[in-house]
């Protein structure tokens, strides 16, 4: 009797999500190699080909496609079971405020994992902007925060520090525009070091959005109306980084802080942070694609 091992399936199902072995390995907090291996095993123990690599991504077979559901049960099952059994019924509820632009793709993982650790404990999850929940922390309205800014203030952590990339629609081609197009929030903090940038370079620009919505931001650049500036790895895979080949300026790196964990928070938040810190300081990631500047 062959049996399949829920560690491997775990990689199998994280693979097949995401889309990549390197984005898979990123939310497990595994070498990219571990994860290959894991899935040659499993195709090795099935004796089926789980992956078409024929093309430039990872792409399911039939028989992947089939596995992919039992493999999904087969974890939420394993899941279900360890939670059941070893629930210390920790209560209570956490706020946690994260940038709108750093949501993705690690606060997801991050709440999936916290929650299967505990979970009678309620994370209230605050997106926003720097400067507002910078605030809302000093007044004791959130408890833990993560924040993209240039300096680091008193009693924060810095977790990792990225450059800044121009993002823009597959196959766009409104970052050769000039006047230059942009999209951006109204409280952005990344606003005036690009238009700094962008004027000490010559290069003319135009805000053609200016809203508080990120939907709004991201549906015009989708839509190669505008250019927008996210930190690095945190672009939604319905955008691209642009390749522009030196045409428009490199963009200055940014602190990703973290506010709260020197606060007494108990066990509990305590593993939240660490959560945090794992997600944010690993390497990055995410598979990234570029817009041709040919």
């Amino acid at each position: 009797m062959r049996n399949l091992d829920i560690t491997t399936l775990r990689s199998f199902v994280a693979v097949a999500e995401s889309g990549g072995v390197t984005r898979a390995a990123g939310f497990l907090h595994l070498t990219q190699s571990a994860v290959s291996m894991q899935l040659k095993r499993l195709e090795e123990l099935l004796g089926l080909d789980l992956f078409d690599r024929s093309g430039r991504s990872i792409a399911l077979t039939a028989s992947g496609e089939q596995l992919l559901v039992y493999a999904r049960r087969m974890v939420a099952l394993n899941d279900e079971v360890m939670t059941r059994l070893t629930d210390q019924a920790y209560e209570g509820e956490i706020t946690l405020g994260v940038p709108h632009d750093i949501v993705y793709p690690a606060i997801p993982q991050v709440l999936k994992q916290f929650h299967a650790a505990f979970p009678r404990v309620k994370v209230q999850l605050d997106s926003s902007f720097t400067l507002r929940l910078k605030s809302e922390f000093a007044k004791g309205a959130c408890d833990i925060i993560l924040t993209t800014e240039t300096g680091l203030d008193a009693g924060g952590e810095e977790l990792a520090v990225r450059p800044l990339c121009w993002v823009g629609a597959p196959s766009g081609s409104a970052w050769r525009q000039r006047p230059l197009k942009l999209a951006f929030g109204r409280q952005c903090t990344f606003r005036p070091r690009v238009v700094e940038h962008l004027d000490e370079a010559g290069i003319p620009w135009d805000v053609v959005v200016e809203t508080e919505s990120d939907r709004t931001i991201e549906a015009t650049v989708s839509a190669d109306l505008a250019v927008h500036t996210m930190i690095e790895g945190t672009e939604p895979p319905h955008l691209d980084r642009i390749d522009h080949g030196g045409t428009l300026p490199e963009l200055p790196a940014h602190r990703i802080n973290l506010y709260g964990a020197a606060r007494a928070g108990g066990e509990v938040q305590d593993a939240l942070v660490s959560m945090l810190r794992r997600a944010f300081k690993a390497p990055e990631s995410v598979q990234l694609r570029t817009v041709s500047n040919l």
